[in-house]
């Protein structure tokens, strides 16, 4: 594998390369959003869980029961989300690679830069089905009874 001298193939290699990276800046963003959701998820799980181990009333341990079920769910979901997302960073990790080392040597890199590249997105698009499943299952919890005494 010989390097190219000429300074426009390896400008036009960085180039290439560089343009699935801002995937990335969706891909963190979206990591930092679902982290924050798994935290509260386990705050809240948290809270529910010793609210119900000091409690004496059935109906309050059945509900407890009954949330920590959904926030199991949830958990699950948001992990996963974030397992596909760190998928989705590392393919396109792989992707720019691929895309550089083809464009600045002789390796036919054009195959696997595509299927990397389409299982990046294909990765990204199970997470956000992920983050919609678990945010529905967040808004059915909602109780309001408040807004029912009227």
């Amino acid at each position: 594998m010989a390097f190219p001298v000429d300074p426009n193939t390896i400008t036009h290699g960085i180039q290439l390369a560089v343009a699935p990276v801002f995937l990335l800046t969706a891909v963190a963003a979206m990591i930092g959003a679902v982290a924050g959701r798994l935290a509260r998820i386990i705050d809240r799980a948290r809270t529910v869980e010793d609210r119900a181990r000091h409690s004496e009333d059935p109906k309050l341990v059945r509900d407890a029961m009954a949330e920590l079920g959904s926030l199991r769910q949830r958990g699950r979901l948001a992990n996963g989300c974030i397992a596909l997302l760190t998928t989705t960073a590392m393919l396109i990790g792989l992707t720019v690679i691929l895309l550089f080392l083809g464009e600045t040597t002789e390796f036919q890199s054009a195959r696997w830069a595509v299927g990397s590249f389409l299982s990046a997105l294909v990765c990204f698009l199970l997470a956000l089905v992920c983050f919609l499943t678990e945010t529905v299952i967040a808004t059915r919890l909602l109780d309001f009874d408040l807004l029912d005494r009227r």
